[in-house]
């Protein structure tokens, strides 16, 4: 029997892989919900946000309307309350900014001898684990600033790649 070789994605096709079946499990949930007529959104306070996000969904995904999306041409986006950000490990943002340390390191050498950035380039991961919030803020502002947003963008860009 031959084994499959297992596909190899880059980050960006991953996500937008995995944001496409989040989307998809959305308007499906929806549906149900509509058809088993339990509350939508339980949890939401009633008012013209809710009722916009659930008007928006039951036209989006209702086959018999004219604002009717297919689930392969759907794309979701989500805010970061938490409950369907990419965040394990740990937060997209956070190893993106871990991952350019060793450039910011390139550019000032005297940080590789500075906490937290030297236990960073150490490479040890129970080390880097144990880094508290504020270290991380040093490394966001480190590898977040004094670059324009095109630079950024460009940066950001390669990195999902």
């Amino acid at each position: 029997m031959q084994q499959k070789q297992p596909i190899a994605l880059g980050r960006r096709a991953s996500l937008l892989g995995l944001s496409g079946l989040v989307a998809a499990e959305i308007a499906a949930s929806v549906q149900q919900a509509a058809a088993q007529a339990s509350p939508e959104l339980p949890s939401w306070n009633e008012g013209p946000a809710k009722a916009a996000i659930l008007d928006f969904l039951r036209t989006a995904s209702d086959p018999s309307s004219p604002k009717f999306v297919k689930p392969e041409e759907r794309i979701a986006t989500f805010d970061q309350d938490g409950t369907l950000w990419v965040s394990h490990p740990m937060y997209t943002q956070v190893m993106y900014c871990l991952e350019r340390v060793p450039v910011v390191v390139e550019k000032r050498p005297e940080l590789r001898k500075v906490e937290p950035f030297r236990t960073i380039m150490s490479g040890d991961r129970a080390a880097i684990s144990r880094l508290s919030r504020q270290d991380l803020e040093k490394i966001l502002a480190a590898t977040l600033t004094g670059m324009t947003t095109a630079d950024f963008q460009a940066e950001v860009r390669a990195w999902l790649v």
